[in-house]
């Protein structure tokens, strides 16, 4: 009996070291592909098979797996998706602004993957905070205002890279605070759903996100 848990352990590292190797060597060359003009045609076609890998990363992870967590991730999908709607039909809460066709297919002209978008940043700011601040309404609005900074870092390298483009090419300041209010509204679900949280990849992850934006808006010079 003894003899089984150090290899159930070592197994578990191994899938961990493996997975973090993954992310690193995906955001790593995402980069460099996006930074040279002559292969970035073909790694914007990439950046939905981006995004759902590392949604696929995050549930593999996962372990809170009960009822609660497919709500909050339904609720997250759902809200963020329907909130993109509302503004690219109306120009309420983030400005007037259209996709381009870097993000795959469209539905209602809001490309699909921007609901697995922000699943994935809620998720991932959440887990920044789900420990060390106890407080859920204080959670939510560090988790908001994280994605809110978030946001402000991948701008100006989306509107670059035709993930969307704004009128006049001005980001209105109502986008920051549409951003944030939406964000602190899904982050507040995250925080009050009843599923444990822990994921031992989502801060490598977060990480590697922050870097990826960062090194674009210098190697694209936006």
């Amino acid at each position: 009996m003894h003899k089984d848990v150090p290899s159930r352990t070592e197994g578990l590292i191994s899938g961990l070291t493996i997975a973090k190797i993954i992310v690193v060597a995906l955001h790593l060359v995402g980069i460099i592909g996006l930074s040279l003009p002559e292969y970035r045609w073909l790694f914007l076609m990439l950046t939905p098979f981006q995004l759902l890998s590392s949604m696929i990363l995050i549930l593999i992870f996962h372990r809170g797996w009960n009822d609660a967590f497919p709500i909050f991730a339904a609720a997250a999908f759902w809200l963020g998706f329907g909130s993109e709607l509302i503004g690219i039909h109306t120009g309420y809460l983030y400005g007037d602004y259209v996709y381009g066709v870097s993000l795959g297919p469209k539905l209602w002209d809001v490309p699909i993957v921007i609901g697995v978008n922000w699943f994935i940043l809620v998720y991932l700011t959440g887990a920044v905070f789900h420990k060390s601040i106890p407080n859920d309404y204080y959670g939510a609005f560090l988790g908001a205002v994280s994605m809110t900074a978030l946001d402000y870092v991948m701008e100006p390298v989306a509107v670059a890279l035709d993930f969307w483009s704004w009128k006049f090419d001005i980001i209105p300041p109502e986008n920051y605070l549409g951003w944030f209010l939406v964000s602190f509204l899904i982050h507040l679900i995250y925080r009050k759903a009843k599923f444990e949280k822990e994921n031992r990849l989502a801060p490598i992850l977060l990480v590697c996100l922050i870097l990826f934006f960062g090194i674009l808006n210098l190697t694209l010079k936006v």
